[in-house]
């Protein structure tokens, strides 16, 4: 029984969940993820992949590498690292169990930091900020991808059966 439920989590669940999580990123990282309304006239819906690289034309390029490390290329790392592991292709690399690890511990910084734009937006008072469902997908893939290393993890741990 157990070998079925490991044979299903490799071959089904982990590479669905895994394509689930890598749809969503892309969509959370392309669509607008918030709505900003000014003076009631102004609208701007900006995508996260927009936020960061207006942070960086404005000036501001210490924060807009800090917004796109968290944001944009750890979760990138993080699924790619994940979709190794899942492909059988990682192998027992020590520099791969490293860092993946450390991966995991910052996989909701980037959702904490994006909520940090939207609630800095409101408490202003010079917009009004409205979540649009770029932030939806954003947050779906990374709780996606919270979820699959103890997918990964669980079926690697577990000795065949003879």
């Amino acid at each position: 029984m157990d070998r079925d439920k490991n044979r299903l989590v490799k071959i089904w669940i982990g590479p669905v969940l895994f394509a689930i999580a890598a749809i969503c990123l892309a969509l959370g990282l392309f669509l607008p993820i918030i709505r900003f309304e000014t003076l009631y006239f102004f609208e701007e819906t900006p995508s996260l992949l927009e936020l960061v690289a207006a942070l960086f034309r404005g000036g501001d390029i210490a924060l807009s590498l800090v917004v796109g490390l968290f944001s944009v290329a750890f979760p990138i790392a993080k699924l790619a690292g994940i979709g190794l592991q899942l492909s059988g292709r990682a192998g027992n690399s020590g520099l791969f169990r490293r860092v993946m690890p450390h991966l995991s511990k910052w996989s909701m910084m980037d959702v904490m930091l994006v909520a940090i734009v939207v609630f800095a937006a409101k408490s202003s008072g010079l917009a009004n900020a409205v979540s649009q469902p770029g932030l939806w997908f954003y947050a779906a893939s990374t709780l996606i991808a919270g979820l699959l290393p103890t997918l990964v993890m669980v079926d690697a741990k577990q000795p065949p059966k003879v």
